[in-house]
């Protein structure tokens, strides 16, 4: 049965942020994550987490200028400085939340050509450096293929074959794949089959339904036979829900109770 954790940015938004904590657990969820934990305190947040019996189970690091439309760092060669300066922001609040997963966002680039070369190897550089960094804390350093053709054209990681790609260059033993079967499916589709595939890659899930990134019971994926393949494959991690919901939060969460999810 998946262990499924509330994403904080996206859902139960219609509670201030450091109320959400006690509607995720009312739920039903015993893991959160959040994509931009930075606004509060890392006191603060450990806190509302042990208050309602929450485990942080992943964090973005600091991702650029999010609002004007920037989707991480870790590809930009003028912003090395800055990486590793996030890097250190993010490894102090992870582990003060006692959260074991980093997020290190991509970030845009060019397409594939001349200019390209130069975004290729900082994303490799600075995963190398962040990933040894996070060695020291025993923590996970993940890396998410976005989709391009619909949410962020023109992110540099796009597909689970060139993030693989990438980590078997590396062979760092704490870059781990986060795998969002949301984004998968859109680039790249064969979903079971791609989930065993990068099994032993994968250091986290994160779910959403096409086309509009909404609950798991209504879309272009049979959850239900997806979330069997995954218990089957051997998966026992984190299942982030990381979707839009359609109306309340807590009102479209009735696909959860046949899978383990049961309100307080």
């Amino acid at each position: 049965m998946p262990k499924f954790a509330a994403n904080l940015t996206l859902m139960f938004t219609e509670h201030d942020y450091p109320d959400r904590f006690a509607a995720a657990a009312q739920a039903g969820f015993a893991g959160v994550e959040s994509l931009l934990p930075y606004a509060e305190s890392a006191g603060d947040t450990r806190a509302w987490l042990d208050a309602n019996s929450l485990e942080m189970v992943l964090i973005n690091m600091p991702a650029g200028d999010w609002e004007n439309g920037e989707r991480g760092i870790t590809c930009l060669p003028d912003r090395k400085g800055e990486y590793r300066d996030s890097i250190g922001r993010a490894i102090e609040f992870a582990r003060t939340v006692g959260c074991g997963n980093i997020h290190s966002v991509a970030g845009i680039a060019p397409e594939p050509g001349p200019g390209r070369a130069a975004f290729e190897d900082t994303f490799r550089e600075n995963l190398a450096w962040a990933a040894d960094q996070l060695a020291t804390f025993d923590l996970k350093l993940m890396i998410e293929p976005i989709n391009g053709k619909r949410d962020v054209p023109g992110m540099f990681l796009q597909t689970t074959t060139q993030a693989r790609g990438i980590m078997a260059e590396l062979g760092k033993a704490n870059l781990r794949l986060q795998f969002d079967v949301y984004h998968v499916q859109i680039m790249e589709g064969d979903l079971v089959r791609r989930f065993e595939d990068c099994l032993d890659d994968i250091g986290h899930v994160q779910i959403a339904n096409p086309p509009d990134r909404r609950e798991p019971d209504e879309g272009e994926i049979n959850y239900p036979y997806f979330f069997v393949a995954m218990d089957s494959a051997g998966y026992d991690g984190w299942v982030g829900c990381e979707y839009h919901p359609r109306a309340g939060t807590r009102a479209g969460l009735g696909w959860g109770a046949a899978h383990g999810l049961t309100a307080g």
